[in-house]
């Protein structure tokens, strides 16, 4: 399996990917809007044998500044639980460290994400109108969050996402 930067000739099998693991368009349609609006920053492919068998993407954050939100995280069906998205995540926390990133926001399963060092204590001091304890933050530098507070803003796709 590789991991790589998505292309523009992975854009229909990422939809397809983000359609099945989550087993609605909304996710998928989301994805296309983050690449259309220039929000997208990083978004990675897992490919087994020339097929494209998972994705991630991280966008910018309207606020707080030079933060990113992870999601959404998609594992064809057949291929999850094996550690697929878990690649894909490390890989694109590693390339927001290297790029000066101050910080990755997300909505998880909690033992999902802690593994990774994401932990809803983070997010504490942010406001947004997701549910806690499943709003977490990262700090990819330690203290890069420090004396920053109120809303996190996601980029205008998201608004659309139920």
């Amino acid at each position: 399996m590789e991991t790589r930067d998505e292309t523009r000739e992975d854009v229909a099998a990422v939809e397809r990917v983000v359609a099945a693991a989550f087993g609605r368009a909304a996710e998928a349609a989301l994805v296309a809007a983050l690449r259309r609006s220039g929000d997208a920053v990083i978004s990675l492919v897992a490919e087994d044998n020339g097929e494209i068998v998972g994705h991630v993407m991280f966008s910018r954050l309207q606020a707080p500044e030079r933060c990113l939100a992870l999601a959404p995280v998609s594992v064809t069906p057949g291929r999850q639980n094996q550690g697929l998205g878990s690649t894909l995540i490390r890989e694109g926390l590693a390339r927001a460290r290297r790029d000066g990133w101050r910080a990755v926001f997300l909505v998880g399963e909690p033992r999902f994400y802690e593994r990774f060092g994401f932990a809803a204590a983070s997010a504490e001091k942010f406001d947004t109108i997701y549910p806690k304890p499943y709003f977490m933050a990262l700090e990819l530098a330690p203290g890069s969050l420090g004396g920053c507070a109120g809303a996190v803003i996601y980029a205008a796709p998201f608004q659309g996402l139920e």
